[in-house]
C-alpha cells in the first residue's frame, strides 16, 4: 500500500503554520492550533505550545500495516520538524481514541515534561508528557475571556475545574472569590499552582475535592454570581458515589447549578459530547442562549469541538 503523499501535508502545515503564526502574534497568545485533520490522510491535530509541538492522531480505520503506519508516523514526525522548525525532543505524539468520561484526564506516562506557558497575559503549568491532554484545553480560550470580562467583583464556581484554568480567568477579571471544586487532589493541586503563576492566593480562593454532583445536592447554602460547568462526558470513577452521564445528568447538574446562582446569575454549561442535545424543557429557566459559535476559536476548524451555553437564573 503506497503511503499517502507528504508534500500535500506538508504544503498544507506550512500554509496554516504561516497564517495562525501571524494570527496568535496579533491576539497575544502562545499556544494555539495550527493544523486540524485538514487533510483526511493525515488525521492529525497539531498544537503549537510555544517552542512545543502537542501533536494527536485520531485513531480511525486506515489500509495501512502496522509496519506502514510506524512509516508514516515517522515522516509526518519529520515534516513538523522541517516545516515548524521544532525539534524532534520538543514533539509529543499521541493516540486519541474515543474518550469516556475520565479516560482523557487519566496519567499513562511519567515524564514529567512540563513548561510554564502564556494565554492572555497569563501563566499556565502544562504537561505535555503524561496525560491525553496538556490540562489547559485551548478551544475553551473565548469561553475563558467571557468569564474574565464577566467576573469583576462577582463569586465564581468553577466545577469539575480540571486544573483551574477558568477560575485564574475569573480571578484575573477581579472576581470577589472563587471556589473550585474537583474530584482529583492532584488536579486540585494543579489548579493551586495555576492560580499561584498568577500571584492569585488567600482565603477568597477556596478549592474543594468533592464528587460535583454530590455537592450540588448537598445542604450548603452559598451562592455564587458565576459558575462554570464543563462535566466530562462521562465517569464511572470509583471515588463517585454514581455514575456521571452527561447527557442523562446534565438538566439535575444545571438545575443544581441554577439553585446556587444569585438573582441575575449565569451559568457557562458546556460539552464535548459530539451528539449531545440540550433537554431544554428540563431545565428550570427560559433564559437560555446558546453560544456555541461564539466561544469556538478561529484555529479550530471543528465546529463540533464543543457545546456552549450562557444559562440565568430565572427571576422570583
Amino acid at each position: 500500500m503506497p503511503l499517502p503523499d507528504f508534500n500535500m501535508f506538508s504544503n498544507r502545515l506550512r500554509k496554516m503554520a504561516r497564517h495562525f503564526d501571524k494570527w496568535a502574534r496579533r491576539q497575544g497568545i502562545s499556544c494555539y492550533r495550527i493544523y486540524d485533520g485538514d487533510i483526511p490522510e493525515f488525521p492529525l491535530a497539531i498544537d503549537r505550545y510555544e517552542q512545543y509541538l502537542h501533536v494527536a492522531e485520531y485513531r480511525r480505520r486506515h489500509p495501512l500495516t502496522e509496519e506502514e503506519h510506524r512509516i508514516w508516523r515517522a515522516g509526518c514526525r519529520l515534516v513538523m520538524q522541517e516545516v515548524l522548525a521544532i525539534p524532534a525532543e520538543n514533539i509529543y505524539f499521541k493516540m486519541r481514541e474515543q474518550q469516556k468520561g475520565i479516560q482523557q484526564y487519566e496519567k499513562y506516562g511519567d515524564q514529567q515534561k512540563e513548561a510554564v506557558v502564556m494565554e492572555n497575559g497569563l501563566q499556565f503549568a502544562v504537561n505535555l508528557s503524561d496525560y491525553l491532554d496538556t490540562g489547559l484545553f485551548l478551544d475553551h480560550r473565548i469561553t475563558r475571556q467571557m468569564v474574565r470580562e464577566r467576573a469583576g467583583g462577582k463569586r465564581v464556581l468553577n466545577l469539575f475545574a480540571y486544573t483551574g484554568s477558568f477560575s485564574v480567568y475569573a480571578a484575573a477579571g477581579g472576581a470577589a472569590a472563587t471556589t473550585t471544586i474537583d474530584l482529583s487532589n492532584t488536579y486540585l493541586e494543579w489548579a493551586k499552582r495555576n492560580m499561584a503563576l498568577n500571584g492569585f492566593a488567600g482565603p477568597q480562593h477556596s478549592f474543594v475535592r468533592a464528587d460535583v454532583k454530590e455537592w450540588l445536592l448537598g445542604p450548603g447554602k452559598e451562592k455564587f454570581d458565576i459558575i462554570v460547568l464543563d462535566p466530562p462526558t462521562f465517569s464511572n470513577s470509583s471515588r463517585m458515589q454514581d455514575i456521571l452521564d452527561t447527557q442523562r445528568d446534565h438538566p439535575e447538574l444545571i438545575n443544581g447549578c441554577l439553585k446556587r446562582l444569585n438573582a441575575g446569575g449565569l451559568l457557562f454549561f458546556s460539552t464535548n459530547y459530539r451528539r449531545f442535545r440540550l433537554e431544554a424543557e428540563k431545565i428550570h429557566s427560559t433564559l437560555i442562549r446558546d453560544i456555541t459559535r461564539l466561544t469556538i476559536p478561529p484555529d479550530f476548524r471543528n465546529e463540533r469541538i464543543h457545546y456552549c451555553w450562557e444559562i440565568a437564573r430565572q427571576p422570583a
